[in-house]
């Protein structure tokens, strides 16, 4: 700012003799020398600095190119230079996360598989030593156990096509109340033999109408209401509430008489493969759940006091 005003200053003051018929003072061409010099130096430093900048953040556009997610590049240069270098440290950011969230889900796969197959690789090597008959006895546990590698690698393709924003869902005007009724009845096999009741529950103002993919949303409450007959005990009880919200959206509960969540657990319940030690599953039902709620346009959360139960809600808009 002062350069400029000294320009400005000498400028006017050479008009000036120049209108008079004047020649200019000496000063001035030693003041516009000076700030013609100074003008070069405060170039060539900027020219510096942002070379300098676009220089680190090529080298950084290298190393991430090559598979270092972890490189960040600091903030420096011109105000707009400043945003590039941020939102190339965002992207890197994000790249790194989804690199990370890779390789858990490979290990995590890897080890929910690992468990039928030497099941299946076990039997068969007896059988093959002829250590074991091949009859119905033998061969009925490998059929369940290519039922649950079945099972895991259908849940783990609708899981990723959720989190890709790819899975279609094909809504149509349907009855909650109607949905909640034939997962009841889908379940009362599997509740009698844990002795654990599933009942529904509909409120007085519950929704009649509601534009949802009436598969996924069965999906939805199937994947609850496994999980909560898991973690209930023998006696006790599990109970779908359907109602509105003030909104208008549809709300629907899945509330267990189990041991509850612990409260450092609690916000991780609906990551993949998280499990508790004593209840199996594959630890993807709540996943595909919460995926399966956000693309309905809705929300989910559990919540799990202090003296045991759960309760897993998720809201769905009526359009």
């Amino acid at each position: 700012m002062a350069l400029i005003v000294l320009l400005v200053a000498a400028l006017a003051t050479v008009v000036a003799s120049a209108l008079a018929g004047n020649a200019p003072p000496p000063w001035i061409t030693v003041a516009v020398a000076a700030a013609v010099v100074t003008g070069l130096v405060a170039s060539a430093r900027w020219v510096w600095r942002n070379a300098r900048a676009i220089g680190a953040l090529m080298d950084a556009a290298d190393r991430v190119a090559g598979g270092d997610y972890a490189t960040r590049v600091p903030e420096s240069g011109a105000r707009q230079l400043g945003r590039l270098t941020g939102a190339f440290n965002e992207m890197a950011e994000r790249l790194q996360t989804n690199e990370e969230r890779r390789r858990e889900l490979l290990a995590d796969v890897a080890h929910e598989l690992r468990t039928p197959l030497q099941v299946i690789r076990g039997t068969v090597e007896g059988m093959v030593d002829g250590l074991y008959p091949a009859d119905a006895e033998r061969l009925r546990p490998l059929l369940d156990e290519t039922e649950v590698m079945a099972r895991l690698l259908d849940d783990l393709r609708t899981l990723s096509m959720a989190e890709a924003g790819v899975l279609q869902l094909h809504k149509e005007t349907v009855d909650p109340r109607g949905i909640v009724a034939d997962v009841v009845r889908a379940f009362r096999s599997m509740a009698e033999e844990a002795e654990v009741s599933v009942v529904a529950a509909p409120s007085p103002n519950a929704p009649t109408h509601l534009e949802a993919d009436p598969v996924r949303l069965a999906e939805i409450l199937t994947n609850l209401v496994a999980n909560a007959v898991r973690h209930s005990p023998a006696g006790g009880g599990v109970v779908i509430r359907v109602g509105v919200a003030d909104d208008g959206a549809a709300v629907f509960e899945v509330a267990d008489t189990g041991s509850g969540i612990t409260a450092d657990r609690l916000p991780f319940i609906f990551d993949r493969f998280v499990t508790s030690s004593d209840a199996g599953g594959t630890g993807l039902g709540l996943a595909i759940a919460r995926r399966l709620v956000e693309a309905h346009g809705g929300t989910i959360e559990a919540t799990s006091p202090g003296g045991g139960g759960t309760t897993i809600g998720f809201v769905i808009p009526l359009g």
